[in-house]
């Protein structure tokens, strides 16, 4: 299914259609039209759900977007024995509301600390962190250039294994054993003397 067709089944309007089973039958099936006939039967049920619990019209659109692609992607874990096509919409509406709330809830978070953050004023630096930085980049230094290389762009860069493994060109295994042993490396040479 492409975009094309969710923005057609947006602008289609609601007429009388097949019985909502046949529109089930047909989703389940792979049929592109069925996207549309279920729009067209249910979008302003699930467009009324994400207003009423977002209040607001544009994410609510966003939400009812969502969900008929969801449907769409997801076709093949719809069970007709277990409840009509609608009641199916609603629970995968519930659930892109509730993802909609958290991400909300998440931009609120960051902005509030982004503004905190430009409001306070950056600590000094202690001695002893501008040690512990010369330090660890020393034993960083004396790691196998492997090892090095992965702990950087985990670290330094911010990138997930499989992103290493994919700018490094090296197998997902090798990138976690790189970062599993040169971790432990580091940890056994930083450790405070005495210390298991």
């Amino acid at each position: 299914m492409t975009e094309k067709t969710v923005v057609t089944a947006t602008v289609t309007a609601t007429r009388p259609g097949p019985p909502d089973e046949d529109v089930a039958e047909r989703l389940v099936r792979g049929e592109e039209e069925a996207v549309t006939a279920a729009y067209a039967r249910w979008g302003a049920l699930v467009h009324g759900l994400a207003l009423r619990a977002l209040g607001d019209a544009a994410e609510a659109e966003d939400v009812t977007q969502q969900v008929f692609f969801a449907a769409w992607r997801g076709r093949a874990g719809y069970r007709p024995d277990r409840g009509p096509l609608s009641a199916w919409l609603v629970g995968i509406t519930r659930r892109k509301i509730a993802d909609a709330l958290a991400a909300r809830t998440r931009r609120a978070d960051l902005a509030a600390r982004a503004e905190r953050a430009r409001h306070t004023a950056p600590a000094a630096p202690r001695p002893e962190d501008v040690l512990d930085r010369v330090r660890v980049g020393e034993e960083m230094a004396l790691l196998p250039e492997a090892q090095r290389v992965v702990l950087r762009l985990a670290f330094f860069d911010d990138l997930s294994q499989a992103q290493i493994a994919r700018r490094t060109g090296l197998p997902l295994g090798t990138v976690k054993s790189h970062a599993r042993r040169g971790l432990h490396r580091l940890r056994r040479r930083l450790a405070p003397p005495g210390a298991s």
